[in-house]
């Protein structure tokens, strides 16, 4: 597999500026706030649930997507002349967050602020350029429970778009 997606995904995520390309294809990675937590697999449900209401209200394609217990990784290509990838990312995490029970640890800031402890605030977003690395962003998604660990074959992980993929491919 090319570097390109290992090196461009193991740069900080702290960069806070956006790159928007309306209509483009993007990167993403969403990490839980509990890096020990595999509450994204074990509420599976509920994530897809939250994904599939918020592409009724404000569309996008899935290329690409893993689902791992703490984080997750994805492809999306937006409409033609939308470049709102954060509204995208705020109805997700939002629709997810309230339908799953209330427990989790959260800091002094977020109990001021009235938000749940569920989901880091930032996600880590990259505008794809071309085929080439649109193919090594998708490798890297399918290929990311291996990586870490969960199974030995991309085939067997069952939280991702691999099997989708595969049949087109």
């Amino acid at each position: 597999m090319s570097g390109t997606a290992d090196e461009a995904h193991d740069r900080s995520m702290t960069g806070y500026r956006r790159n928007r390309l309306p209509g483009g294809c993007y990167f993403f990675t969403v990490v839980l706030a509990d890096r020990k937590s595999d509450l994204l697999v074990r509420q599976i449900d509920h994530l897809r649930d939250a994904v599939r209401k918020t592409r009724q209200r404000l569309p996008f394609h899935i290329d690409a997507w893993a689902v791992l217990p703490d984080h997750l990784h994805c492809v999306w290509t937006l409409p033609e002349g939308d470049a709102n990838y954060s509204t995208r990312w705020q109805s997700i995490k939002t629709g997810f967050s309230r339908q799953v029970p209330h427990g989790e640890p959260r800091s002094a800031s977020r109990v001021a602020k009235k938000e749940r402890g569920i989901w880091q605030r930032r996600f880590w977003e990259h505008t794809i350029r071309d085929e080439e690395e649109y193919r090594a962003y998708c490798d890297y998604i399918h290929f990311n429970p291996v990586k870490h660990g969960l199974v030995n074959d991309p085939a067997d992980w069952p939280y991702s778009t691999y099997h989708a993929r595969s049949r087109i491919s």
